[in-house]
């Protein structure tokens, strides 16, 4: 492979990745703010990259590596919306002021960026930790560029980006007759528990989503089986007992089971998998601690290693953005972070304190955040990004600042401004998890590099160049979304049709139950006793059954999130599983598997650009229903046995055709 890696950063491939960032970024915020997930936008991009550069001369694997790093950072800026739709929620925005919205996203994906560097040598270099992605996606980019046998590798990416394109076709197909209400969206039922069908209520919602399936496909059979133990404590336990005593207590004023069940696991059962998913969060970190501590000092060792012009004498395998720049760089970037801060804090009433928030809110962010991009980027190359329980980071990251508020500042102002300290607090919170999630993304894509022999510096001003890109497409799209859906428990929020964006309305009622003093403690204490037993449970599971797990993130998860995502996902994991060992016995298994993660992605895409379109429709026309063709009346009697059958059926074939290109391929 040639030392030469001048053609790495190129114009055409710096325009490719900003394309593809910015198609992937529409569809992450949409499919996230509906689903609770993102998806890894890596392998997807490569595929893409290769497919297109192929048609140029003299295209190379680093330039087709920087591409994806990218379009890496739309998998990873849009997690933003883990937290920003709670300002909404809370009644502080109506909207997503543009340029504050994207300060936020570049400046902390910047920060990201650079936090990350320090790191590189001792989490990348000189580690032994597996990043699977990010190996996965160097694997991909290597069979693209086979010299051995140029035909097979033509072919290999020409089916890869037939399965993504088939798989976003299939996706955005099935959502496009389901917004005619030809098909049904969900199938779900509701009912009364116990004698004479009184007391709790409970039920389930299978959510008709090809987008979620996938999800169910890329995270893998445990992971699914743990998100199902998770809906079954939630719907089978928990709800029906909860909701009896809320029954009793109130005397039955909620006659209808749907609202009773629902009410009851919004309001209570959802703080029982909140306090289950802090608690794996921080076994999560517990475990990190000595690796995460001893990559700091060999990272710092290194650094000075490198001073004085010491770092051009590194191979160029081994030249990073040099330290002085990211000092610099790291600086600058808290000066309009202050600013933000400032202006925000003002707006809010806190003119009074805005030194002493302003100052705060600063330290918080730039040591909070130095933090999470360690303990964030270990956890990439332990269980790969996609998978690392940012939703728990975000937790501790709230709460963290929220008791620092109830401390410092609370006792100086009025109770009428105790709602702007929880705005305040969910401001600084989604800064942190900008930084949190681009450092997170940063070590797979590093990992990538060094196995195709990249320049470390080039990509990391490639992933400066996709943090960019991303925030400025974020704020229309999240907009959009709000005018047309609106976000679950926002006021004036429609509960039809709203989006759940779970993580955003779980982190803002942590902010407000801390900052207010009314969380339910109790309810915390009992998630975080199932987290216990789950943790318990996954270590004897590790260690005794081959292949076996049950994170506990996925449990909390699973008690979180509504079933109409759980559910699919489990029957997702449980394809994705059936699929996996009917590829391993084909000739070519591992290009087998790769299609399906391909078709998978394609999907998620598919219908997350679809979700957006229709947005888009909504808010122009004015309708619900832009696209419907029949009666609400068909679709309660008829779509939902329509849509369920065809579901199943699109399902059987789509993979039916995958797996026969996978025994297709040459041998």
């Amino acid at each position: 492979m040639p030392d030469d890696r001048a053609s790495e950063l190129t114009v055409r491939g710096l325009l490719l990745g900003i394309v593809i960032t910015l198609i992937f970024t529409a569809a992450n915020v949409y499919f996230g703010l509906k689903a609770g997930l993102t998806f890894a936008t890596s392998i997807p991009a490569a595929v893409i990259s290769m497919a297109l550069l192929r048609k140029f001369s003299h295209t190379t694997i680093g330039e087709n590596n920087i591409v994806q790093t990218v379009a890496s950072s739309a998998g990873a800026i849009s997690s933003v919306i883990f937290v920003l739709p709670g300002l909404i929620m809370v009644g502080w925005w109506n909207g997503f002021p543009y340029w504050t919205t994207t300060l936020i996203c570049a400046l902390g994906g910047v920060l990201g960026v650079m936090y990350s560097i320090p790191l590189r040598r001792a989490l990348v270099t000189d580690s032994d930790l597996p990043y699977p992605e990010g190996v996965a996606c160097a694997e991909v980019l290597k069979v693209g560029f086979q010299e051995a046998d140029a035909g097979q590798a033509q072919e290999e990416n020409r089916k890869g980006l037939m399965a993504i394109v088939a798989g976003a076709a299939v996706s955005a197909g099935f959502a496009l007759v389901i917004a005619t209400q030809v098909f049904a969206g969900e199938v779900q039922r509701f009912f009364r528990v116990g004698e004479g069908g009184r007391g709790g209520a409970t039920g389930y919602t299978f959510a008709l989503s090809f987008a979620l399936l996938a999800v169910g496909h890329l995270v893998g059979l445990w992971v699914g089986i743990a998100s199902l133990l998770g809906a079954a404590i939630a719907w089978v336990v928990a709800v029906p007992y909860m909701s009896g005593l809320h029954d009793i207590a109130t005397n039955g004023a909620i006659t209808d089971a749907a609202a009773l069940a629902k009410t009851v696991w919004s309001k209570q059962v959802r703080f029982i998998g909140a306090g289950a998913i802090g608690v794996a969060a921080i076994w999560t970190l517990i475990k990190l601690v000595k690796p995460v501590a001893s990559g700091l000092r060999s990272a710092m060792a290194a650094s000075r290693k490198r001073k004085a012009g010491q770092g051009a004498s590194l191979p160029r395998t081994e030249q990073d953005i040099p330290i002085g720049w990211v000092a610099g760089i790291t600086a600058l970037c808290m000066l309009p972070i202050g600013f933000i801060l400032a202006q925000f804090a003002q707006g809010a009433g806190l003119g009074e304190h805005i030194g002493l928030l302003v100052i705060g809110g600063v330290a918080y962010v730039a040591l909070m955040s130095f933090f999470v991009s360690a303990v964030c980027g270990y956890m990439a190359g332990l269980v790969g990004s996609s998978n690392s329980p940012l939703s728990g980071v975000g937790i501790l990251v709230v709460i963290g600042i929220a008791l620092l508020l109830v401390t410092a500042v609370k006792p100086l102002v009025p109770a009428a401004l105790h709602p702007a300290l929880v705005a305040f607090s969910l401001f600084v919170t989604a800064v942190v998890i900008a930084v949190a999630v681009i450092a997170n993304d940063n070590m797979q894509d590093l990992k990538t590099g060094q196995l195709v022999d990249a320049t470390p510096w080039r990509q990391q001003v490639a992933l400066v160049i996709g943090v960019v890109a991303g925030a400025v497409v974020i704020p229309p799209v999240l907009d959009l979304l709000n005018q047309a859906y609106g976000f679950t428990g926002a006021p004036g929020a429609d509960p039809a049709k709203a989006l759940a964006a779970p993580q955003a309305a779980l982190i803002s009622a942590l902010a407000r139950g801390v900052i207010q003093g009314d969380l339910n403690w109790n309810l915390i204490g009992i998630g975080a006793l199932i987290g216990v037993v789950m943790i318990v449970i996954d270590a004897f599971l590790r260690k005794n059954v081959k292949g076996a797990s049950m994170p506990p993130l996925a449990v909390g998860l699973g008690i979180y999130l509504p079933t109409a995502t759980t559910l699919m996902i489990s029957i997702g994991a449980i394809v994705g599983h059936l699929y996996e060992r009917r590829a391993e016995r084909q000739a070519k298994p591992e290009f087998s598997k790769q299609l399906g993660v391909l078709l998978a992605s394609g999907m998620i895409v598919g219908e997350g650009l679809l979700g957006v379109i229709i947005a888009a429709l909504v808010v122009f026309s004015g309708k619900d229903f832009p696209l419907g063709l029949v009666s609400g009346e068909f679709a309660e009697h008829y779509g939902v046995w329509l849509g369920g059958v065809g579901f199943a059926a699109v399902t059987f074939v789509v993979y039916r055709w995958i797996l026969k290109q996978g025994e297709a391929s040459k041998g």
